[in-house]
């Protein structure tokens, strides 16, 4: 054979070889691109080397000859292994790191879309006592209103923006954590007592009636404040949004959580008669501003910040709060809040 004919079959098999490497290689690449970056350069020795043997052996050389020539091309696979395996961890890296930012820049578009849609809610929500306010005024100019009357209103619609403003303080304070917690020991259920007790009177206004069931030594560890300020807005939330007639009842009790012996949290079950949530609805319920159904938005004039708190304030304390839908079983139809403290 000449050594034009031995190069161009040296060429024919090493692309043969080559074609065959580079469909597994980009087959396994689209299910694990780490594995396929060890594999590349694998593939290019086996293409060269079946394509010198091959040559080599057409070219009638001895087979001692022809097997020192594949051992000398097989050497280079330690080599090529060591920069498959350097490409390889690029390659993951770089896939872990372009995840992450695809995944971060996703969390800042919807923490984004969250803020503008609570910007639009509250501006709206603000405009309904300046509103009354600038009617209030208005009426007490043109001698329509007593001024008695229109000082009344004005100052309780005063009140319902100082809310909304301690509303968005205080989520702003929890989920920067610019105020640091300040723990103690805390009988909650003493907490839930006086809840129980400050929602009373809403409560008989509306015709709802409050019920309370506690366990004994229901002590944590937590900001009494914060943990007052989220049971009042569950409580408070509850009421509003039961039907006269109905029962909010509130539950507290102790429970073991995890493996570790000794460790429990004290949970808080707040249920009330809304006639239930939709189900694609309830992921949504702690979204700062988030309004649903009719059923569910506030009565009371608030922002919609309420439930947003509760979420804020369990997870300053490492805990969690959920919703389910309960039935007339569980004292349904309507729903179930469950408030978890660590203690």
């Amino acid at each position: 054979m000449t050594p034009l004919a031995g190069v161009g079959l040296a060429a024919g098999v090493a692309a043969a070889v080559g074609a065959l490497g580079a469909a597994g290689v980009v087959a396994t690449g689209r299910r694990r691109p780490a594995v396929a970056a060890v594999l590349a350069p694998l593939v290019v020795v086996a293409s060269v080397a079946a394509g010198v043997y091959a040559s080599a052996r057409a070219m009638f050389l001895s087979e001692t000859d022809s097997a020192t020539v594949l051992w000398l091309l097989l050497a280079t696979v330690p080599v090529a292994l060591g920069v498959g395996a350097a490409l390889g961890v690029r390659t993951h890296r770089l896939a872990a790191e372009r995840t992450a930012a695809l995944a971060a820049r996703e969390r800042d578009r919807e923490v984004e879309e969250r803020r503008r849609e609570l910007v639009a809610w509250v501006s709206h929500d603000l405009r309904t006592p300046l509103a009354a306010v600038r009617a209030l005024t208005e009426a007490m100019e043109d001698g329509v209103t007593p001024p008695a009357d229109a000082a009344t209103g004005i100052l309780a619609e005063n009140g319902r923006m100082s809310d909304m403003v301690d509303d968005l303080l205080a989520l702003s304070r929890l989920q920067s954590g610019a105020s640091p917690l300040r723990p103690e020991p805390t009988d909650v259920g003493d907490l839930v007592s006086d809840t129980l007790a400050a929602a009373g009177p809403l409560a008989d206004a509306t015709g709802v009636r409050l019920t309370g069931e506690v366990d004994p030594q229901t002590v944590a560890v937590v900001d009494a404040r914060e943990v007052a300020r989220a049971l009042a807005n569950l409580v408070g939330n509850a009421v509003q949004h039961t039907p006269a007639g109905g029962t909010v009842s509130v539950q507290v009790e102790d429970r073991p959580v995890g493996d570790a012996p000794g460790a429990s949290a004290v949970v808080v079950h707040v249920t009330d008669g809304c006639g239930g949530i939709p189900e694609a609805d309830l992921p949504r319920l702690f979204e700062a501003g988030w309004r649903g159904t009719a059923a569910r938005t506030p009565r009371s004039g608030g922002a919609g910040l309420g439930l947003s708190i509760v979420r804020s304030v369990a997870e300053a304390h490492g805990g969690r709060v959920e919703a389910r839908n309960v039935t007339p079983a569980d004292g349904g139809p309507g729903c179930r809040f469950t408030l978890t403290l660590p203690r």
